[in-house]
Order: structure tokens, then C-alpha cells, then sequence
């Protein structure tokens, strides 16, 4: 057997950014006692050059190397620049953030490399082991950052509720992987779905393995009803943890729902799409009426974000291109969306007072008026609420739905947007309707965060008045698959 060197070129920009984050891991220990903002300064030049290796080699065609087990298209290209983009906005409002909370380290900025490293392996994956690798390098991150704070007893208690139910997910997806093994006898997503159509393999094997990896797919999405880690972990991980958490592996967790279900296993879609349904029409209930009652602002965010993993299963569950673009769409909305939400947090935080509750807002509009137009505009585009980009996002996975023959469940859809509607309104009362606690004036905030705040929220506004092009760009990559 003549041994084939793999094509390395498709993996350039993880390589880059595994070579990067490898020399800042080491050079951190340099130069932190003396520089120290070089970390973060390095984190954000490494995300540039991945962005930059991506952009000069835009896959315009499917190539797939190092024997099937990784692929490189426009879908993942495109999911990957995503990914940076919402990373960048990440970074930038963490530095602030644990700088006044002192609790600065190197090690956040490092931690996140290497979870953004996960989540290209994730995207790019095109074999169990593969998929499984991205998804444990994201994984383990993201345990380490919420513990970060030694200090504070709910980080530590956060991050031991997520690595024991992270650690139960990824059991009972590895599970998964080994019935579809055993039932294909292939652990690349083409052959398992070419084995799968043919009719060769044992379908109560198959039907068993189905359920098990849409379960652990759950948990990492934090789809009802596996979604009891995600309010206490928002809650109790340091805002720029929870900013991290919230958005970009939202994004990963996407590629790997669509990698297996679509591209692994096309011909099992009566299988998932029956547990997609469930878990859809749960997930915006759950999201839309418990939302309702959470004091905590990060609490509500959390459960809303549970909502929004049920609009985005819609597109899925459509089982057709568009309403799998849709979806596409609905997710990178969804990142941007939770970048600006967490982002306004962050800004408005002061050391000693987190700023997380909504009584917190109350007369922000009379404290700082430009930031309370800025929470405005998030809060209508998360509600989904036009001219605001959020708005698109929703209408465009309820329309595949009803295309795809579940106009009940766009119905439900609808009226869970209407009740989730009231508590982003609650928000928006407090800052324009009470009186606030604290009459004094807000502590100002760095200008480098404000700008921010304001970039981030005023493209929501602009990406809803002309959202042609991007969802143009969803729907062509999924297209080209």
C-alpha cells in the first residue's frame, strides 16, 4: 500500500492558526509581567491572518483531504469568517471587561484561540473522529474560561455543572457515532450516507444511533430538553465567558448538525426530523414563557437563546437547501445579535456592580441616551421586530417551514415570537418608562467600548435595511454543496 501525501493547502488557515496560538500560549508567559496587553493585541492579529490565509483561498469548489476525514468549501469558509468576525468583537469587549473586574489574564485570550481552533475543526469536519476532535478542542476551552475566576464560587460551580453535563453530551454522542459505525461500517459522512441509501445497514442500529447523536447535537445547542445547563451557566460564568459561550459555538454547533445530519445521514430523514420537530416546538415554548419571569438579564438572554435554537432547528427541520441556508442565516444573525446583547452588558458594567439585572436599566435613557437607543435596537432585533436584521432572520426560517408543509408549526412559531416579544419590551420599559435606582450619572465608559457597542448595534439596523446580500451569500453556499 503506497502511502499519498494528504493535500495540506485546504487546512492552511487552521494550521496558522494552531502554529499561532501555540506561540502565544508560549510567548504569554514572556510577556505578560511586561506588555501586558500583548496577548490580546496577538489573539486579534491571529484572527486576522486565519481570516486573511481564508479570504486569498476562498474555496469556490468542495475539495476533501487527509483521507476524507476534512473538507473545505464555501459553506465552511464562509462559517468560518463568521466566526472570527463575531471572535474579534468577543476579544475586544473581554479586554475591557477583565480589566475591570480585575481579573486579567493572558490565559482568556489563549483559552479562546484554541476554542475558535475547535470550532474550524468542527466546521471543516467530514468524519466522526474529526467531527469529535473540533468539538472536545471547543469543549475543553470553554470549561477552563468559565472557571477563569478562582474567586467567585458560581464560576467554579458553572464550570463543574457544564463539564459534567458537556462530558454526559459527549458520551452519548460518541454512543451515536459507534451504532452508525457498527450499522455502516464507515466513519466518513459521504460513505455512511451512500451506505444508508443503498439500504445495506441495520435500520433499528441506525434508528438508535440517530437519536443518540441529535441528543448530544442538543445539549451543545442547548435545545429543550437539554437545555438545564444553560441559564445557570450564562448566570454564573463572568459576562465575557458567557459573551463567548452565547455566540460563537453557536455557529460551530450549526456546521456539525448540518455535517451529520445532512451531508452524513440525508437518507434518515424521517428519523431526525421527527426529533428536530420536538425539540423545536419545545425549545421556543420554553424560551418564550420562562424568559418572561427571569430578573437577571443574562438568565432572560440565556433562555432567549434557547428560543432562538428553536427558530434555527426550523430551517432544519425543513430537510431541504433553502431551509437549510435559512438556517445558516439565522445563526450568524443570532452570533451578531448575542455579540451586541452581551456587548451592552459588559459596557454598562462597573467594578463591584455586573449591570446584569433588568432593574439595573431602569431610566437608562435618562443616565445615557445614546446607549439606551443602542439597547433598543438590539432588543428589537433580537424580538424580531422590523426594519432590524432579526426580523429577516425569523421570517425567512418561517417561511421554509410553511414551505415545507408545517404550517402548524410555523403558527406556534409565530405566537412564541409574540409572547418572547413582551420581555424584550420589558427591557426597553425600564430604560425609557422608570425611574432609575441610582439617580447619579453612569460611570463613563472607555470610548474604545463605546464605539463598540454603537458598531455592533447600528449593524443590526444596517444589515435589516439591506439584508439582500447576505442572505444571498447563505443561500449560494449551501447551493454550491
Amino acid at each position: 500500500m503506497n502511502f499519498v501525501i494528504p493535500a495540506f493547502a485546504p487546512a492552511i488557515p487552521e494550521m496558522v492558526l494552531l502554529a499561532m496560538a501555540s506561540f502565544i500560549l508560549v510567548a504569554d508567559t514572556f510577556w505578560s509581567k511586561r506588555y501586558q496587553f500583548a496577548t490580546y493585541y496577538a489573539t486579534q492579529i491571529a484572527l486576522i491572518v486565519a481570516a486573511y490565509f481564508i479570504m486569498t483561498s476562498f474555496a469556490t469548489t468542495q475539495v476533501i483531504t487527509f483521507d476524507g476525514s476534512f473538507v473545505r468549501d464555501s459553506f465552511a469558509d464562509i462559517l468560518k469568517l463568521f466566526i472570527i468576525l463575531v471572535s474579534l468583537g468577543i476579544f475586544l469587549f473581554s479586554k475591557e471587561y477583565l480589566l475591570q473586574h480585575k481579573f486579567y489574564s493572558g490565559e482568556y485570550f489563549v483559552l479562546g484561540l484554541f476554542g475558535v481552533l475547535g470550532m474550524f475543526v468542527m466546521v471543516s469536519a467530514h468524519n466522526f473522529i474529526t467531527l469529535y476532535l473540533g468539538l472536545e478542542i471547543m469543549s475543553l476551552a470553554m470549561y477552563a474560561m468559565i472557571a477563569l475566576r478562582r474567586d467567585s464560587s458560581d464560576a467554579v460551580e458553572s464550570s463543574m455543572k457544564y463539564f459534567v453535563l458537556g462530558a454526559l453530551a459527549t458520551g452519548m454522542l460518541l454512543y451515536g457515532f459507534s451504532m452508525l459505525y457498527g450499522a455502516t461500517g464507515s466513519i466518513t459522512l459521504p460513505e455512511v450516507a451512500q451506505i444508508i441509501e443503498s439500504g445495506k445497514a441495520d435500520a433499528v442500529v441506525l434508528s438508535f444511533g440517530v437519536v443518540f447523536v441529535v441528543i448530544g447535537l442538543a445539549f451543545k445547542l442547548g435545545a429543550v430538553p437539554f437545555h438545564m445547563w444553560a441559564p445557570d451557566v450564562y448566570h454564573g460564568a463572568p459576562t465575557a465567558v458567557t459573551l463567548y459561550l452565547g455566540t460563537a459555538p453557536k455557529i460551530a454547533a450549526f456546521a456539525i448538525l448540518y455535517r451529520l445530519l445532512v451531508e452524513g445521514m440525508p437518507g434518515l430523514v424521517a428519523d431526525w426530523q421527527t426529533l428536530i420537530i420536538i425539540m423545536s416546538i419545545l425549545s421556543m415554548i420554553v424560551g418564550a414563557i420562562v424568559a418572561i419571569v427571569q430578573e437577571n438579564l443574562k438568565r432572560m438572554l440565556a433562555y432567549s437563546g434557547i428560543g432562538h435554537v428553536g427558530f434555527l432547528l426550523l430551517g432544519i427541520l425543513a430537510a431541504n437547501p433553502d431551509g437549510y441556508a435559512s438556517a445558516m442565516f439565522y445563526v450568524i444573525v443570532y452570533a451578531l445579535t448575542g455579540v451586541a446583547g452581551f456587548g451592552m452588558i459588559i459596557a454598562l458594567s462597573r467594578t463591584g456592580h455586573e449591570f446584569d439585572k433588568i432593574a439595573d436599566f431602569k431610566g437608562l435613557n435618562a443616565r445615557n441616551p445614546w446607549l439606551a437607543l443602542m439597547m433598543l435596537i438590539i432588543m428589537f432585533s433580537m424580538a424580531g421586530i422590523p426594519p432590524f436584521i432579526g426580523f429577516f432572520a425569523k421570517i425567512l426560517v418561517i417561511e421554509e417551514v410553511v414551505k415545507a408543509g408545517f404550517t402548524w408549526i410555523a403558527v406556534i412559531a409565530v405566537i412564541t415570537a409574540v409572547i418572547s416579544a413582551f420581555y424584550y419590551l420589558r427591557v426597553l420599559k425600564a430604560i425609557y418608562f422608570d425611574k432609575p435606582n441610582d439617580e447619579s450619572p453612569l460611570n463613563p465608559i472607555s470610548s474604545q467600548l463605546n464605539w463598540a457597542v454603537s458598531f455592533v448595534s447600528i449593524a443590526l439596523l444596517v444589515l435589516g435595511l439591506m439584508p439582500s446580500s447576505l442572505i444571498e451569500l447563505c443561500y449560494q453556499s449551501i447551493g454550491m454543496q
